[in-house]
Parts: C-alpha cells; structure tokens; sequence
C-alpha cells in the first residue's frame, strides 16, 4: 500500500444538480451516453440498490456463491455500473472487462435510468431495499467519509435533505416504489429487505439462489454465510473498501459501521422522528411496500 495520501489527492467533493428530475453528481453523469449504451448480457445479474440499503452484502453474497474467495476487490469483481471518477477504470469498462460468467454488476440508479439493453436482454436483477430510517442514518455517516460525495452537514440539515429527495440518485421513495413497481411486470426482479437478510439469512441465500438457479451444497451455503457475517466483511480489506484510501477517509468512519436495523434510535430526536413519520405517511400512502424499522 502507498504512503498515506496528502490532501492534495483527495478528490474535490461535488455539487448536486437536477438531473432529468433526479439529484445527481458528475460522478454519475459525466458519461451517460456510455452508460446508456451499454451493452448487456442475457446471463448478466444486477445488483440494484438505494445507496447504503446492502448493496455490498448482496454482491459478496452472490461473488462467493458463483466463483468462490477471491484476491480482488469488490468494487472489480462487481463493477459499479455508473461510476466515473478520476484516477480509477470507469464502471463500464470494468464491466465490459469481466471475464466472470454471469457478470455482476452493480447499480444505485433509479429503475428509470437503467440502460435498455438490460431489459431487452431480460437480465436478472436483485433489488434490496432498507427501511427508511435506518438508511438516512447509514447514508449520513457514509457521506461524512466519502469524498465522491457532496458535503453532507450536519445530522439534522442531512435528515431534511433526505426528506427532500435531495440526494445523490434522489428521493428514496421514488427509488423504493419504482423498483416495486417494476417487478409487478418484469418477472425477473427479486426484491430484498434488508431486515429479512437480518432477520434470517439463511432464508434469504435460499430464495436468492433460487432465484439465480444456484443449488450450493450445505457445506457451501455455511462458508458462505460465515464469510458474509458483518464483522467478516468488515475485518476483509478485499470487501471493506480499505484499498480505496483517496477516496474515503477511514479516520472519519468506516465503509462498514453497524450493519443493524434499528440504530436510527441513536440519531433521531423524538421531534425529528415525529415529522419524519408524519412526511413518511404521505409520501408512501399510494405504495403497498412495508418495512419494518425494527426486528
């Protein structure tokens, strides 16, 4: 590993703008013709997230279920499709490079941004979704560290931009309920919670690998389970992020925290969480999601 970067590497951290209705960075738009044209494959398999709702949980799950350990990291093995950032490959070109079969590939956009050719080639895609609460609060401490994201303030300004939707790749009820709704017509979405991977992930490897059509012997299923515990993934610099120190400032907080349902106790105040759930009532009172904010 290289010395510890000078401030001077540390990349600047962006400005939100409106992007075709959605907050987004140029981190995220800068190549868009790229990334619309994107070419998929039938046995692609997407890993589609509201950031910080388990998204690395799901694609070191699924890594280790088709191709065993590994000595890359994740964010190589499972390319973040929209990525463009100085300094390091592009999404595409990651993906474009992999030569795994099935490719998995990794994706925060909202189900109306994604590229076509993953529709036409009628790929299989994971959703996971996280109660509300919970992920402002992983998001808040995620964007605290990160620089490739905007410049978060403080816990209580963070909370209302939330609420807002002003957030990199928008409001997480718009991305929740789109890709709720799109399941209801495209049968080859399995969506996730995140409280049920907690609840009993056992359970949850099983309906996946179904899903996939993986059949892992129970001997397998274990190491992957135990592999895939929280504070495995946090001591595995191949999946904590830990190679990517211009980036994220590991001093401020870790890629992986808590990994709990129901932490957000520890953040909201009684009146913050009483308007939350007044706000929460009628921006989700069309959709038939439930979550759960406690297990």
């Amino acid at each position: 590993m290289s010395a510890e970067p000078d401030k001077m590497d540390l990349p600047s951290r962006p400005e939100l703008f409106d992007f075709h209705g959605v907050s987004m960075t140029q981190y995220f738009t800068d190549h868009w013709e790229k990334i619309q044209n994107f070419q998929a494959r039938p046995d692609d398999i997407v890993i589609a997230t509201y950031p910080k709702a388990g998204t690395t949980w799901v694609s070191h799950i699924l890594d280790l279920l088709y191709f065993g350990q590994t000595s890359m990291p994740i964010y190589q093995r499972v390319p973040f499709l929209e990525i463009t950032f100085p300094a390091m490959d592009a999404g595409t070109d990651l993906a474009d490079n992999l030569t795994t079969t099935p490719r998995l590939i990794k994706t925060h956009l909202p189900v109306q941004f994604v590229p076509k050719s993953f529709w036409e080639q009628n790929c299989r895609i994971v959703y996971v979704a996280r109660n509300a609460k919970d992920n402002v609060v992983s998001y808040f401490h995620f964007d605290r560290m990160n620089m490739v994201q905007p410049e978060p303030g403080d816990w209580s300004s963070f909370l209302h931009r939330f609420m807002q939707g002003k957030m990199v790749f928008g409001p997480w009820y718009d991305h929740v309920n789109g890709w709720w709704k799109k399941k209801q017509n495209y049968s080859k979405l399995h969506y996730m919670f995140y409280e049920d991977m907690i609840e009993d992930t056992g359970r949850e490897i099983d309906k996946l690998c179904r899903f996939v059509g993986l059949s892992p012997s129970v001997e397998e299923k274990k190491r992957v389970m135990h592999r895939t515990q929280f504070d495995n993934m946090k001591k595995n610099d191949m999946v904590n992020y830990a190679t990517l120190p211009t980036v994220m400032d590991f001093k401020i907080s870790p890629f992986m925290r808590k990994g709990k349902v129901g932490d957000w106790k520890n953040h909201f105040t009684v009146a913050q969480n009483e308007e939350f759930d007044e706000d929460y009532k009628k921006k989700m009172k069309d959709s038939t999601l439930q979550f759960r904010n406690e297990i």
